[in-house]
């Protein structure tokens, strides 16, 4: 399956099924999903980002109710749920409300009481595909939130909330990335992001260059442990510095150098995933330098090289994302091509210049069907703005 993103406008469909399901007008708000052109696995040690909000998005259509319940209906899923907005659940449920329910929560915490509301969700950010479909869900929320409330909140402020929601109530060891670019994207700009200050440049995406989305339709059952597995070990990397050089409190303040002169003493396998850290955040910085000059072919090869870290030293690819990486860079007109996301599955991510995407497609298409029996599915997607109301 090909899909190419468009430009989004207010739904009318879904204002009036709003409408016909509760009987009110409501407002409508967006936030979209993200992919990180390079930067992988950093985010969580302090260091650096690259990501670029995309062209698929979570919509909320929301408003007030005269009682205290919050009433929530999914299309995704067919689903209707009810809460009492003062009394909402204490802990998660494993169920898509509970993304939303923690925003509510800690909103409610920061701004003070929430109106009883009536949402309307429909998203088409691919779920499981590394793609971010959960922070888009949460800052959509916080913005329809914020909407019924009269309120606003600094975007920095949203985001950090946002993911202190999905760490601390859903139980998701997330960054900041995903929700920092889904508030702060722009149209046609990657931004490059530290993850300690949250300072942030936005970069322009030359007109002629595409994100290309190759999702490989798999995501392996022990994503989610080993992610905190690799969390862990990045933690202990950073104790065992720590213990060796003033000031480390995370790998973001361990230098290459440093690496050099205190590692050997590592068990191996913290010292792979302390290397790609390392070099990673290096990778990050000479991307954003490429872009500013518009070394496409420069940015390409670090992509590339950031795919082999990822492979080799900290180890969360997989097959199917190799032989993606592997296809996407056999054809003309690719910059550069590695898996996005925590990996052993999901999504890579390709910069393609704009008149040889339909070959991409088709070439890349063919050689994974081929070779796995699976169809791939390929997403075309200019950088799009981050979250907002739409009507």
């Amino acid at each position: 399956m090909d899909t190419t993103t468009t430009e989004k406008h207010p739904s009318t469909g879904l204002l009036e099924r709003f409408v016909n399901l509760y009987g009110a007008e409501p407002h409508l708000v967006q936030a979209p999903g993200r992919v990180n052109l390079i930067g992988e696995h950093t985010d969580y040690n302090e260091g650096f980002v690259f990501p670029a909000a995309i062209g698929f998005q979570m919509r909320i259509a929301i408003s007030k109710r005269d009682d205290a319940r919050l009433v929530m209906t999914s299309e995704n899923y067919a689903e209707r749920v009810d809460f009492d907005i003062a009394k909402l659940p204490g802990s998660p449920r494993g169920h898509w409300s509970d993304y939303v329910v923690g925003v509510a929560r800690l909103l409610i915490q920061k701004i003070g009481p929430l109106p009883g509301a009536n949402l309307l969700l429909l998203g088409d950010v691919p779920q499981g595909a590394g793609l971010s479909s959960s922070a888009s869900l949460e800052v959509a929320a916080c913005c329809a939130f914020l909407e019924v409330a009269g309120k606003t909140l600094d975007g920095v402020v949203m985001a950090l909330l946002c993911q202190q929601a999905e760490n601390e109530f859903v139980g998701a060891r997330c960054g900041i990335m995903d929700q920092f670019i889904s508030v702060h994207g722009k149209k046609n700009h990657a931004l490059q992001l530290d993850c300690r200050s949250l300072d942030y440049h936005l970069l322009p995406i030359p007109a002629d260059v595409r994100l290309v989305v190759c999702n490989t339709m798999v995501r392996h059952t022990h994503a989610a442990g080993e992610y905190n597995e690799r969390r862990s070990e990045c933690e202990a990397a950073a104790r065992y510095f720590a213990e060796r050089l003033p000031g480390v409190k995370s790998l973001r303040d361990v230098t290459l150098k440093d690496f050099e002169q205190f590692a050997e003493e590592l068990p191996e396998v913290i010292r792979k995933r302390c290397r790609h850290v390392l070099t990673e955040n290096v990778r990050v910085l000479q991307a954003a330098d490429a872009l500013r000059v518009g070394d496409l072919n420069l940015f390409g090869k670090l992509m590339n090289s950031s795919h082999v870290s990822l492979r080799d030293d900290f180890e969360v690819s997989c097959e199917e994302l190799d032989l993606m990486v592997e296809l996407a860079i056999q054809n003309e007109g690719v910059y550069g091509a590695r898996m996005t996301g925590g990996g052993f599955g999901g999504c890579t991510i390709n910069l393609v210049k704009e008149n040889h995407i339909e070959e991409f497609k088709r070439k890349v298409s063919a050689g994974y069907e081929s070779a796995t029996s699976r169809v791939p599915e390929i997403y075309i997607s200019s950088a799009t703005d981050g979250a907002g109301s739409l009507a």
